[in-house]
């Protein structure tokens, strides 16, 4: 039984750290190694606990290096005594997600799942990131236990204020508009990201991107950037080419609404700017973005827009249809956006409730 709890205690820390890199849903891999190592736990308590009763029962008493070494062993298995509180853990907030934003999540994944269907697709293929923006920490530790580990923002600050006060292993999403006096905050983050270093040349372009940070430090993942014109993209490519990281991958950002308040390219112009885009050595084409009316009433008409841009691009460059993600939906019509071939969708207000701004005091 010791030797069965020390296999699995080893398969439990390889799981730990070097399968949790592959993006499974809702952490499969951290599940998996807790299981393995709560297994273990109780295999070596059982073997402790039958070698006492052993010692005490049988003619055939225990060497002294034998209870040494099993008592050794059990005193290093209780090291192990927090990975049976989170499987608890695990398996209550998955059999009862009792709090508010963790029920709203439950519900938007079955929506996604119900979507992802009808669409011919799996759930896993769809992308949620669930943006917290206004929220408290202790509403986003709610979501995290609920088994969620896609978390957004809007605003630098309130990334810099909750990132470091929760696990390293959410993947942060910052959308919006960064100006450089909020770079230095930005990689000074610690904790979730440790210290984000070599991104002081990049984040330079005081316009409209979206980044996808991932666990760990960014130089060690991948980015996701929106990109609407070619001296953004330009700015980048020489950015990433200082910092000596591997390409940084692209979403190009579609403005299909026609609306001036909204950045992104013009649709006419998307074929052109994915070229140069593709012609940058230091970037990677990724995908095409783009946000909808904001009186949803005419939708269906932009989420088919940016799917004939992305057939456009497909085919003008002959690329397969799973090299060009749609990152389109939100909380209002993610399930329509799923069914029109998003694998991206950003859900705030349906997980999280409306959103709390500070009331203005009067003067």
């Amino acid at each position: 039984m010791v030797i069965g709890w020390g296999i699995l205690v080893m398969i439990g820390v390889i799981v730990a750290r070097y399968l949790r890199r592959f993006p499974l849903q809702c952490d499969e891999w951290y599940s998996f190694h807790t299981v393995c190592q709560t297994v273990g736990y109780i295999l070596g308590t059982v073997g402790w606990c039958f070698s006492m009763w052993f010692n005490a029962t049988s003619s055939s008493k225990l060497s002294a290096s034998s209870k040494t070494l099993t008592t050794i062993a059990f005193a290093f298995l209780n090291l192990q005594v927090s990975s049976i509180t989170n499987l608890f853990i695990f398996m209550a907030t998955s059999a009862a997600m009792d709090g508010v934003a963790a029920a709203s999540l439950r519900s938007v994944l079955q929506r996604v799942q119900l979507a992802a269907e009808r669409s011919g697709r799996a759930a896993q293929q769809i992308r949620v990131v669930a943006v917290s923006k206004t929220k408290p920490v202790s509403v986003l530790r709610e979501v995290y236990d609920a088994g969620h580990r896609c978390f957004g923002e809007n605003y630098v600050q309130e990334l810099v204020e909750k990132a470091p006060q929760l696990p390293e292993d959410i993947k942060w999403h910052f959308i919006g508009n960064l100006q450089s006096n909020k770079v230095k905050p930005l990689l000074g983050i610690r904790g979730a990201f440790g210290v984000i270093v070599g991104w002081n040349d990049m984040i330079i372009v005081q316009d409209q991107f979206y980044m996808n940070f991932g666990s760990g430090m960014i130089r060690k993942q991948y980015g996701l950037l929106l990109v609407c014109t070619s001296t953004i993209a330009n700015r980048l490519d020489r950015a990433v080419a200082n910092i000596g990281r591997k390409p940084l991958k692209i979403f190009v950002q579609v403005n299909t609404s026609g609306e001036i308040s909204k950045s992104g390219v013009d649709p006419a112009g998307c074929v052109d700017l994915v070229k140069h885009i593709r012609n940058c050595p230091n970037l990677e084409f990724c995908g095409l973005m783009t946000i909808g009316m904001l009186d949803y009433s005419s939708t269906p008409e932009n989420f088919q827009m940016l799917s004939n841009c992305k057939s456009e691009v497909c085919k003008a460059f002959a690329i397969s249809e799973e090299q060009c993600e749609l990152s389109m939906g939100m909380s209002a019509d993610f399930e329509q956006a799923i069914e029109m071939g998003s694998t991206n969708v950003r859900i705030g207000s349906t997980i999280f409730g409306a959103r709390e701004y500070p009331k203005k005091q009067n003067h």
